[in-house]
């Protein structure tokens, strides 16, 4: 009987805000693994990790893929780390790459290891004193700070994942404009989505699927499945050549950051939670165009923020009012503000408390303290002084999800489209 073993490679902390990208990296490994005869064993993975990681690269992110341990391990573990060395950026301070070799089963140490980095932080002493204890082939570069994203992209389980369709440029393009048909991708999204998502921010005109930034990649489209991915690519039409491709499974979009909070209090800085708050004020922008407001509940109290890159989501956050109940969805950035990323409407406080009307119509006026109110039209009074509630119309809607643009989405948000 033949056993069956496999070699988990994890790879991260190879690019830099100059360029690169780790997934980049991948491909082109992968594409010389296949050139030695060594295939993948499924999909690669592409992990996001905690947002609010202190050193993190672009979208903190570790790749990892597994091949059969037989007989070329060796060559792929050679291959590997020479194409490591040879396209990392090591110029940038903050660019400190980690390989990870592991060839045993992902174990449930491994796997909680992999949920504390993406809801906390771990130090490239914890990650490589973890990593020796259950078996890994651990190799830094510089300060080797990429193990730590290694060996969770090797151990993470993925019950609800998502894939990425990555297109990759030629070298001689990187910098340079993309020449994206965007009439194409408005043609794919509207014949892909929902499968496809975050392709189009329409409020913003905006073409999410092309990087900002002078990385290798081309373009990324997002999917359920990866049926769509090849209609997808069918349809969208470049201008430019097109050096390579991948397909990733990903714990992208899909709220694994967001760990719920029973209360305000529990929340610690750097973390992402789902919590319920009351609205204690109203909401007030200061110079930026940033928005603010606090929300409580019986063990304390935030300020929660909705920042100008959000667009029209500040609109939206801008109709609260006190009394409003909220299911909020965010992180606790450096201010200890908690950043918004989505909210669902749980209860509107849609009573306002006003001056009676007089029976000719006429709002009443106080006529003196605890004296009642008057009519100042036809002269009526009335003696009691408390204020009459009035149901109010509110832009909002009970039950309802509200969810920043996809311009300012972060990269493990789940999109309403996917709830």
């Amino acid at each position: 009987m033949v056993i069956i073993t496999y070699l988990y490679v994890g790879i991260d902390d190879t690019d830099s805000p100059d360029g690169m990208c780790t997934t980049y990296l991948a491909c082109h490994i992968i594409r010389k693994l296949k050139e030695n005869g060594i295939s993948l064993v499924d999909y690669p993975r592409l992990i996001r990790l905690n947002p609010f990681a202190r050193f993190k690269t672009r979208g903190n992110g570790g790749v990892a893929f597994k091949i059969f341990n037989d007989d070329k391990a060796d060559l792929a573990k050679q291959i590997i780390l020479d194409e490591v060395s040879a396209l990392s950026m090591f110029d940038c301070d903050n660019t400190n790459p980690g390989v990870v070799f592991y060839d045993g089963e992902i174990t449930e140490k491994m796997k909680e290891y992999a949920f504390r980095a993406i809801y906390e932080f771990i130090t490239i002493d914890e990650a490589e004193k973890f990593g020796k204890s259950v078996g890994c082939e651990l190799h830094k570069f510089k300060k080797g700070r990429g193990i730590i994203g290694s060996i969770a992209a090797i151990s993470l389980p993925l019950e609800d994942f998502t894939y990425e369709l990555l297109a990759y440029r030629i070298p001689e393009n990187y910098g340079t404009k993309r020449l994206i048909d965007y009439d194409s991708v408005i043609e794919m999204d509207k014949k892909t989505f929902p499968d496809t998502f975050e392709n189009v921010d329409y409020s913003e005109s905006y073409i999410a699927i092309e990087p900002k930034t002078p990385c290798p990649v081309l373009y990324g489209i997002r999917s359920n499945n990866v049926e769509s991915l090849d209609i997808a690519r069918e349809t969208v039409k470049v201008n430019e050549p097109i050096e390579d491709y991948c397909i990733f499974l990903t714990n992208q979009h899909t709220d694994m950051h967001i760990q719920k909070a029973d209360n305000i209090c529990e929340m610690k800085q750097f973390g992402c939670y789902e919590v319920i708050g009351t609205v204690k004020d109203s909401p007030h922008v200061i110079d930026g165009g940033h928005m603010f407001f606090t929300v409580f509940d019986e063990s304390g109290e935030i300020e929660c923020g909705a920042y100008e890159p959000t667009k029209d989501f500040r609109k939206t956050v801008s109709h609260f009012r006190e009394g409003d109940v909220l299911r909020l969805y965010g992180g606790i950035g450096e201010q200890n503000t908690f950043n918004i990323e989505k909210f669902q409407v749980i209860k509107l406080n849609d009573i306002e408390y006003r001056n009676p009307v007089c029976e000719c119509g006429k709002t009443m006026t106080s006529a003196g303290k605890n004296k009642g109110f008057k009519c100042k039209r036809c002269g009526s009074r009335i003696s009691s002084s408390q204020k009459v509630n009035f149901k109010i119309e509110r832009l909002l809607n009970e039950g309802q999800f509200y969810e920043t643009p996809v311009s300012a989405r972060r990269h493990l948000s789940k999109p309403i489209c996917r709830m």
